[in-house]
Formats: structure tokens, sequence, C-alpha cells
């Protein structure tokens, strides 16, 4: 009981605590060459899903296509979440954009239907979940402030692949292909990225970060 009371009382106070130090706080911009090698380890671990996924997702996709159009952007979480998963762990500005960029040049590398403009699609989508994130000043992490990073990278994700791959769709198909990988970005890729985080974290294989003591400490 002690121990939550501590833990809301700390939540309370992070609101003035970020007004005081906001992105000036030195400890938040210094890297750790564990923070550089577990966000690679992430970026990698995210670049298999992308993999998978980039084969898993012909099967649902041309079984949403018909149903609406656009409507398949709900597919597109799975290779949203590098960027979340890192900024959550890491807490550093650049995680998002690091994991997220990292995960696209490996799918890249290792050849997908989409070529080197997957390397575009990872800067843009890291980007919106980093600016999320940056929006509270790389301050705040909990669930809600992982699924807005998740839409932020949807929002991104779903505004590139009309520019990139579907110019001239008409309106309906670009309003409901935006939504749907907003939402599915919000869920998969925030909610996702919010549970495994948690995760791993209650095994202490993050003892050595924030994210991890913030679940032990609770327990």
């Amino acid at each position: 009981m002690s121990t939550s009371t501590s833990g809301s009382a700390t939540g309370a106070a992070s609101a003035p605590a970020l007004a005081a130090g906001g992105l000036r706080r030195p400890e938040l911009w210094r890297w750790r060459v564990v923070d550089i090698v577990v966000a690679s380890v992430i970026a990698v671990a995210c670049a298999m899903i992308f993999l998978l996924w980039n084969v898993g997702y012909e099967v649902p996709s041309s079984i949403l296509k018909p149903l609406l159009p656009g409507v398949q952007g709900l597919l597109a979480g799975p290779w949203l979440i590098a960027g979340v998963l890192g900024a959550l762990i890491i807490r550093k500005p650049g995680a998002a954009l690091y994991t997220e960029l990292v995960a696209a040049v490996i799918s890249a590398l290792v050849g997908n239907a989409w070529g080197p403009l997957t390397i575009v699609s990872g800067i843009v989508q890291g980007l919106g979940a980093e600016l999320v994130f940056l929006l509270f000043l790389y301050g705040v992490w909990r669930l809600p402030v992982a699924m807005l990073a998740g839409a932020g990278a949807g929002l991104a994700c779903g505004i590139n692949d009309r520019i990139l791959w579907y110019a001239g769709a008409d309106t309906l198909f670009t309003t409901v292909y935006i939504a749907s990988t907003t939402v599915s970005g919000a869920i998969i890729a925030g909610l996702g990225a919010w549970l495994i985080a948690r995760g791993l974290a209650a095994t202490g294989a993050l003892s050595r970060f924030a994210a991890g003591r913030e679940v032990t400490a609770r327990v």
C-alpha cells in the first residue's frame, strides 16, 4: 500500500517537475552505451516482425480491401511498433526515430516489395511517434501517451503512404486509409508496445532503465 501511494505521489508531481526542467534536463540528452545497444536490439527484433508482416499482411489485406476502400490501413500497426517501443524503454530524444529507422533499414536491406522507400517510411513513422513524446517533453510514459504516439506514427504512415503509393486516390479512400492507419497505430503500436515494455520490465530485463524500475517498484 505504501509503495502504491508513493508511486501516485510521484505521478502527481510529474507535471510541475516537467515544467521546471523540461527539455533542459542534462541527463535527458545523454545516451549511454546500454541505451544504444538496447535500442539496436529492439530495432533488430522489430525488423524481424516487419519481415514476417511484409508477407503475413497479404491475406488479411485481401479480405479487408473489398469491404471498404482504404480499410486495409488497419493492418499498418505491426510496422509502427518499433518507434513507440524504443521510446518507451530508452526514454531519450531520438529513440523513437532511431529504432523505427534502423528496423526499416534492415527490412529494406533484407528485401521487400517497397525497396529503399521503406527507409523513407521508417523516418516518417519514427518522427510521427517522436513528435508526440516531444510534446510531453519526454517526461510522460503512461499508456495514453503511448497510444497517442502510436496514433502519431499511424497518421504519419497514412499520409506518407497516400503520397508514395496511392497518388490520385479519391477522398473516400484517403480519409478511410489515414483514419485506419491512425487507429491501428494507436492500438497495435501504442497499446501493444506499452504491454510489451511492461512485460519485459516485469521480468527484470529492464532493470537498468527507468521503465524497468517503475514496474518492479510497484510489485
